[in-house]
């Protein structure tokens, strides 16, 4: 047990996110008498000194250097547009541009420099933020993403903490009932406010866990809500379905996705190894998942829906050769987008419980899995496009989302950026009001739990209109 402590700080908190990555919460503990602590350090009035102290200390004392430097947040992406256009030098920030090259340059610099980040990583952050530039540009003033959620699935999966239980006829009912009033709600706020929908995402849990019927009214209801079936046609840049479960996917679901005018589906196999499925608390097969993507591609006869797919590096019993094996199944089954999440193992999760330790057991076979899958994805021709990162992955590594030219998620790009406003809706749902002048941001959280959800709806509601619609 290694004794740690940080002299003339208030609050150690944010410095354990960065020992964590180092240490099992088992190897050492926090010592409020410098005198009696195996490790001393002193915070800085810059906390990043205080931090690369820390960095450098730990990884002399365990031999792990961390690929992420002293970087414990989750959007690099995000923090990179800062350095080069709100933090670079005057004689640099002025200069118009979001791709400055001086700009750039001095992000990546400091990226390396002043947060100990990998050359690797930094040059990926750095391919991203140019790509997401060129592509998408910044988002208008008046624009908004829009989440609604669906917090469904038919069986909970080993390594979840989402917001998502098993179906229930009843409770569905109820929760749909409630989401429709905050649709309206929202749909009615939006108008009167002047904002309009750059992008539409129902995701979950499984939004296809709802039967076809109860489908094709809540997509309807969305259209109408959030500016009509023409606008959608006609102004939305992307509208995506999650149908994440292969076993929740008929023609009848993909018929309602289509009518609606939805140009993006998600199906989410996350391994093609039999065992781990069955491990992992998945009730379908590798064939099951062969048969979804057939299914929608049967279904789509004009070709207009770009499938995500998500896998998972680390899972239970698995190595690099099953990562192989899935990417090379899900490419040829011909996903547009596939995103590789490192496992993030998570304190609500039942893998949590069976393992604790298990993100720190794993990761080095899970950064091994990573480096393969970004060399198997860039070589089939498909680029990397977002990226973000989580508390306590496997091997402290990140979630990058990979896509063929032309089929990149803006949706996944700007929630991760936050230079917009989201209006996220239903159980879990976490809003942002962003204002564009002071570059602020507050998130507006619905509760977790979707029966209580349903119980105060009203609260939700009056929650939205007192610090989102303003």
């Amino acid at each position: 047990m290694t004794s740690i402590a940080i002299k003339g700080a208030s609050s150690v908190n944010e410095y354990e996110e960065l020992i964590k990555v180092f240490l099992r919460p088992d190897q050492y503990m926090i010592c409020d008498d410098p005198a009696q602590a195996d490790l001393v350090f002193t915070e800085d009035a810059d906390k990043d000194i205080t931090r690369r102290q820390i960095f450098r200390c730990l990884s002399e004392k365990t031999g792990y250097v961390p690929d992420w430097g002293i970087l414990t947040g989750i959007r690099p992406v995000k923090l990179f547009g800062i350095l080069a256009c709100e933090e670079s030098p005057d004689h640099i920030k002025e200069r118009p541009g979001l791709l400055d090259r001086e700009k750039i340059s001095w992000a990546y610099e400091r990226l390396t420099g002043h947060y100990l980040v990998s050359t690797p990583k930094a040059m990926l952050t750095r391919e991203l933020y140019e790509y997401q530039n060129r592509m998408f540009g910044q988002p208008e003033d008046d624009s908004a993403g829009i989440y609604i959620g669906i917090p469904f699935c038919p069986t909970r999966c080993l390594y979840c903490s989402f917001a998502s239980n098993p179906a229930d006829e009843d409770k569905i009912k109820r929760y749909l009932e409630a989401l429709h009033k905050e649709i309206d709600f929202c749909g009615e706020q939006m108008k009167s406010s002047g904002f309009l929908p750059e992008s539409l995402y129902v995701g979950g849990g499984t939004p296809t866990s709802l039967s076809a019927d109860q489908l094709d009214e809540l997509l309807s209801h969305a259209v109408d809500a959030f500016g009509g079936r023409e606008y959608f046609d006609n102004n939305i840049k992307e509208f995506c379905v999650e149908a994440g479960r292969p076993d929740t996917i008929d023609d009848d679901k993909i018929a309602a996705i289509l009518k609606n005018g939805a140009g993006r589906i998600s199906i989410n196999p996350q391994t093609m190894n039999q065992e781990t499925l069955k491990t992992i608390g998945r009730d379908h097969s590798p064939e099951d998942i062969a048969e979804a993507f057939k299914t929608v591609r049967r279904c789509d006869e004009n070709d207009r829906l770009i499938v995500n797919a998500d896998i998972i590096a680390g899972l239970p019993g698995e190595d690099v050769s099953d990562i192989e094996n899935t990417l090379e199944q899900i490419i040829e089954l011909g996903a547009d987008n596939i995103t590789v999440h490192s496992l993030a193992v998570k304190r609500a999760s039942r893998l949590k419980e069976a393992d604790k330790d298990y993100h720190y057991s794993h990761g080095e076979i899970v950064s091994e899995m990573i480096k393969r899958a970004q060399d198997i994805l860039r070589s089939a021709a498909y680029r990397p496009y977002y990226l973000y990162r989580q508390k306590h992955m496997s091997g402290a590594q990140e979630n990058t989302g990979y896509c063929l030219e032309g089929t990149a998620s803006i949706y996944n790009v700007r929630i991760m950026d936050e230079h917009q406003r989201i209006i996220a809706l239903g159980a879990g749902g976490i809003s942002k009001a962003y204002d564009p002048k002071t570059r602020k941001l507050e998130r507006v959280a619905n509760v977790t739990n979707q029966e209580i959800y349903v119980q105060r709806i009203d609260e939700m509601l009056q929650r939205k209109k007192d610090k989102l619609f303003v």
